[in-house]
C-alpha cells in the first residue's frame, strides 16, 4: 500500500467512525447476540486472497457491531466509563502509524522524554506532591490498566522487603486493603506469590459509607506482629468500584508509615475528578504514599489504554522488574542517563501510549477537561434527585462523584425478595436495549450502579434512562411474585 492509497483507506476508515458516532443512539447499548453468534456468520478459515476495504467494513456493519456493547453509547451508565474522544481518537491513529516499540529510551527518545514530561503535567494538574515528578527521584509511567499498576507496585514493596528479611520469609509477608479494594489486589498477589491467607481484606460498613477504617487496620497489623507476620502492603481506594466510597488517605497513611508498609493509592476512576479543585480533597493524604495511580481511559477522554501511575521511588520498581541482557545494553543506559520504561512495567515492549495523552491534554486543555467532569456529576445529581423523588426506590449509598447506587423497595420489608426484585429489573431494563446499568452487593444488598460519563451523554439521556427504569419498575411491581 503506498501513501495515496493508504490516503483513501484511511479516509473511508475515518468516514466510517464518524457514520458510526453519528448514529450510535440508533445501536441497542448493550449486545443481543447469542453466545456463539459470530461463528455461524464467518467462515472457517481466512481468505486465501486479498479483500476490499468496503467489503470489510460492510462486514463490520452487518456482523461485528451486532456483537458490540457500546460504551461509547450515551446510554452507556454501567461499570465506569471508558472515555474515547476525537483527541484520544487522533492520538492512537498518529501511534499506531509510527508504530514504535518504546522499550527503552534508545528505542524512541521522544516516546520515553513525552511520557516524563505529560505524565509531570498530569501529576501537576492533580496538585500531587513533588516527590512523583521526574525531576526528583520518582516519576510517573504509563500501564496498561489499574490491574497493571497494582502489580508493579506489589512486587517492587515485595522485593524491597524481601531484600532486607530474606526471600525465604516471602511466607510471612501480609497485604491489607478493603473489601471493596477491587480484585485486582488479590489477583496481583496469587501472581506475586503472598499466600491467599494472608491477603487481609478488612470488612466495611456503611457506618463508614463502605470506607477503609484506620482502627481495623491497624487491629489487624498489630495482630499478625504478635503472630510473627510481616505486614509490607496496603492498598487504599479513592472512588471504590461499588459505590466510589473514599478510604481515609491521611489516617491510613500513617498506619502505613509507622509500620512500614508500602502505601498504594488507587484512583482509577475517580482520580480524573481531582483535577477540579473543588474535588482534589479526596485525594487529601497522597503525601503519605508510596505510589499513586489514575486511568486516564476511564474518565479522562484518552483512548483505552492509559493508565497513569507515579512512584515516589523509581528505584524500587527499576531493582524489581529491570532485565539488562547484552542485546539491550547501550550507552545512555549504561551511563545512567536516561529512564528505560522496560524496567517499570510486566512486558518488555511498550506502546507510544504518552501521545494520545499528550493530544488530549493539549486539545482540550484542563479548563475544558475541568467543565466535563462537572456536567458529568451534575446529571449523577440530576439523577439522584429523581430516585429521591420517587418513593419506590432508594439511594443506597452516597454519591461522591457521578455513580449513584440505588435500588427498588418490595412492597414488603424482605431483604431476598428485594434482591430478586432489582436483579429483575436490572435483566428488564437491560434487554430494552434502550440503556445499559450494572450492579453490585452492598451489605448483602444487590443495588443497581448508575454511572455517569459517557462523553455523549446529555440530560435528555438521563431523563430517558430513568423514565425506562420506572416503567420497567411499574410493571415488576404489579407483576412479580416470589
Amino acid at each position: 500500500m503506498d501513501a495515496e492509497q493508504l490516503r483513501e483507506c484511511a479516509h473511508k476508515m475515518v468516514d466510517f467512525i464518524a457514520d458510526y458516532y453519528k448514529n450510535i443512539e440508533n445501536y441497542p447499548i448493550l449486545s443481543q447476540v447469542q453466545p456463539g453468534y459470530l461463528r455461524e456468520l464467518l467462515p472457517d478459515s481466512a481468505p486465501a486472497r486479498p479483500e476490499s476495504l468496503t467489503n470489510v467494513l460492510d462486514d463490520v456493519q452487518s456482523k461485528i457491531l451486532p456483537g458490540v456493547t457500546h460504551w461509547q453509547s450515551p446510554d452507556f451508565f454501567a461499570y465506569f466509563p471508558s472515555n474515547s474522544s476525537t483527541a484520544g481518537f487522533l492520538g492512537e491513529m498518529l501511534s499506531a502509524g509510527i508504530n514504535m516499540v518504546g522499550f527503552s529510551w534508545i528505542s524512541s527518545p521522544a516516546a520515553t522524554e513525552l511520557e516524563m514530561i505529560v505524565l509531570d503535567w498530569l501529576a501537576k494538574a492533580l496538585n500531587l506532591p513533588d516527590e512523583f515528578l521526574s525531576t526528583g527521584k520518582g516519576g510517573g509511567v504509563i500501564q496498561g490498566t489499574a490491574s497493571e499498576a497494582i502489580l508493579v507496585v506489589l512486587l517492587a514493596a515485595r522485593d524491597k522487603v524481601l531484600r532486607q528479611i530474606g526471600k525465604d520469609n516471602i511466607g510471612k509477608l501480609v497485604a491489607y486493603c478493603s473489601d471493596q479494594t477491587h480484585s485486582a489486589l488479590l489477583k496481583a498477589c496469587k501472581i506475586g506469590g503472598i499466600h491467599t491467607e494472608n491477603c487481609r481484606v478488612l470488612k466495611t460498613d456503611p457506618s463508614t459509607e463502605y470506607a477503609l477504617s484506620p482502627e481495623s487496620l491497624g487491629e489487624a497489623i498489630s495482630q499478625d506482629l504478635a503472630s510473627g507476620l510481616i505486614p509490607f502492603f496496603l492498598c487504599a481506594t479513592v472512588g471504590t468500584t461499588s459505590s466510589t466510597a473514599v478510604d481515609p488517605l491521611r489516617e491510613l497513611g500513617k498506619i502505613a508509615s509507622n509500620n512500614g508498609l508500602w502505601f498504594h493509592v488507587d484512583a482509577a476512576y475517580a482520580g480524573s475528578a481531582c483535577i477540579c479543585p473543588e474535588f482534589r480533597h479526596f485525594i487529601d493524604g497522597v503525601e503519605e504514599a508510596d505510589s499513586f495511580n489514575m486511568n486516564a481511559h476511564k474518565w479522562f477522554l484518552t483512548n483505552f489504554d492509559c493508565s497513569a501511575l507515579w512512584v515516589k521511588d523509581r528505584s524500587a520498581l527499576v531493582e524489581s522488574l529491570s532485565t539488562n541482557p547484552e542485546y539491550l545494553k547501550n550507552k545512555a543506559s549504561q551511563d545512567n542517563m536516561v529512564v528505560d520504561y522496560k524496567d517499570w512495567q510486566i512486558p518488555l515492549g511498550r506502546r507510544f501510549r504518552s501521545l494520545k495523552l499528550w493530544m488530549v491534554l493539549r486539545l482540550y486543555g484542563l479548563e475544558n477537561l475541568q467543565a466535563y467532569i462537572r456536567k458529568h456529576i451534575e446529571l449523577a445529581k440530576k439523577f439522584e434527585e429523581l430516585v429521591k423523588l420517587d418513593p419506590r426506590f432508594e439511594v443506597v449509598a452516597p454519591r461522591n462523584f457521578s455513580l449513584v447506587c440505588f435500588r427498588l423497595l418490595p412492597k414488603e420489608n424482605n431483604l431476598e425478595l428485594a434482591n430478586r426484585l432489582n436483579r429483575a429489573l436490572l435483566d428488564a431494563v437491560n434487554s430494552t436495549g434502550k440503556l445499559f446499568i450494572s450492579h453490585t452487593v452492598l451489605s448483602h444488598k444487590y443495588v443497581l450502579r448508575f454511572a455517569v460519563g459517557a462523553p455523549l451523554t446529555e440530560e435528555r439521556h438521563v431523563v430517558a434512562a430513568w423514565t425506562t427504569l420506572q416503567e420497567k419498575a411499574f410493571d415488576l411491581l404489579t407483576n412479580f411474585t416470589e
